[in-house]
């Protein structure tokens, strides 16, 4: 989460009292994430509430957050559900940018998660892709392939001949494997799952951030992305293999992985990163671009990713 878009005290009373909420006497910006902005809102009454403004998606494309975490809700997922305003709308306008407010979950973000929240976290992801997996919403990953195919056209010349090596490798990997397994299950993805999207009680996961990025595309890409988050010898960048084994025996509580899914693991594993270090790139390019700074924006280093690739890169044969 972070804010690009600067809010007063004044400016957010009127969206609030729409909701048929009191006044609001606190408004405090969240550090963290990338895309949206994001803050803790207190009531007069004691209420904690969260209050997104999407800067990325339009008024149409963020309409869709309000029923699929109703969805999810009723599912046992730990989300928040956006609050509807008199006329029963969860998503309306505040300074230009569609905006929704919704309860603060309570946890922390696990900073380095072990064992057990890694298998609580597998398991509570494999209860999202279910509780998705008939829902009727059909939306294109908008950061899937396309997209990082023409990222990587535009970022390949600027980078040194090393990071080609990586990038053209990992492409390579990913259209082998697909072929190779053309009937990888696809559903619903969270896409951004990543510690600072969630939140835990001790060893539980208590809330489920920002599914701004919900989608359509292969549920191993979205295992890869949380794994690649939560399961790592940290404080290093490098993988850590029995955080990972954790994370999928709690994933397969739910979902047994297929024969083909646990093949194409360690390449997904690779494909996710790479994903996430061209994104990287690409918004810190945007953010030099359009003057974004300042304590609030949060800029991820996308050369942490880009380790992680090199150290996945080696599990995978050619």
């Amino acid at each position: 989460m972070s804010v690009y878009t600067h809010l007063a005290l004044a400016d957010v009373q009127p969206f609030v009292a729409a909701c048929g909420l009191p006044a609001v006497q606190t408004l405090v910006p969240i550090k963290g994430g990338i895309e949206n902005s994001n803050y803790f809102l207190t009531l007069t009454d004691g209420r904690e509430l969260v209050l997104t403004l999407f800067e990325e998606l339009g008024q149409d494309e963020a309409a869709f957050l309000g029923p699929l975490l109703s969805h999810l809700a009723r599912h046992g997922v730990p989300v928040a559900g956006p609050l509807a305003n008199a006329a029963g709308q969860r998503l309306g306008t505040l300074a230009g940018k569609p905006a929704q407010l919704a309860p603060r979950l309570h946890g922390q973000h696990p900073l380095h998660p072990d064992n057990r929240q890694c298998a609580a976290m597998g398991q509570t992801l494999a209860q999202l892709h279910a509780a998705l997996r008939d829902y009727p919403l059909e939306r294109r990953n908008a950061h899937g392939a396309d997209w990082w195919q023409d990222v990587a056209a535009r970022r390949r010349p600027l980078m040194p001949a090393a990071d080609q090596v990586l990038l053209d490798r990992t492409l390579a990997l990913l259209a082998n494997v697909e072929a190779r397994y053309p009937d990888l299950p696809t559903g619903l993805v969270h896409g951004d799952l990543f510690r600072d999207n969630t939140l835990f009680a001790g060893d539980a996961v208590s809330g489920v951030l920002d599914f701004s990025e919900c989608s359509h595309d292969y549920w191993l890409l979205d295992i890869a992305i949380t794994a690649n988050d939560f399961c790592r010898a940290w404080p290093g960048d490098a993988p850590d293999p029995a955080r990972l084994q954790s994370f999928l025996q709690g994933y397969e509580k739910v979902r047994p992985l297929t024969q083909g899914e646990q093949a194409a693991l360690p390449v997904f594993l690779a494909v996710a990163a790479m994903r996430f270090w061209l994104s990287r790139l690409d918004i810190g390019q945007r953010n030099r671009e359009e003057g974004r700074a300042g304590e609030h924006v949060t800029q991820k280093n996308p050369d942490e990713m880009k380790r992680l690739l090199a150290h996945l890169l080696t599990a995978v044969p050619d």
